[in-house]
């Protein structure tokens, strides 16, 4: 990705948050200044979206949910892109429309992003998951 150099002015308050948080995430200040202003040019596009962090990195999700833009997006697909949100909704009851909506949104605008969470969920197999993380695979009983 080609990048360009920018002067911009900003308060000393402004730019000691964002030395702060670089520094405690381990990045670069021009790191952490684009990706702050990324994700606030996404949270203004897409209202009702936020970023968490995980042990896979920061991901898009929806709003008070608890649920990942991606996982929303998985069933939406596996519904073959419904543009009726009844379907979704019935997979999702706990969420209104407007949710299911926003999700489906970010995705519209962001598709790539949420491609590649997808592909990366999809490589674990049964097999892979037993390789991986063996703790996580209950022992059938041998009686």
């Amino acid at each position: 990705m080609t990048t360009k150099a920018k002067g911009l002015r900003l308060q000393s308050a402004l730019e000691a948050e964002i030395a702060r948080e670089a520094e405690t995430r381990g990045k670069s200040w021009s790191a952490m200044a684009n990706e702050l202003l990324t994700e606030a040019i996404r949270l203004r596009r897409v209202p009702g979206i936020v970023f968490v962090d995980g042990p896979s990195g920061r991901r898009a999700a929806l709003a008070s949910t608890g649920l990942d833009v991606w996982e929303v997006i998985s069933v939406w697909q596996e519904l073959n892109d419904a543009e009726s949100y009844g379907e979704l909704r019935a997979n999702f009851d706990w969420l209104s429309e407007a949710q299911l909506r926003t999700a489906v949104a970010y995705y519209k605008r962001y598709p790539s992003e949420i491609d590649a969470r997808l592909a990366r969920e999809r490589e674990w197999t049964p097999e892979k998951v037993r390789k991986e993380l063996p703790f996580a695979v209950r022992e059938r009983s041998r009686r």
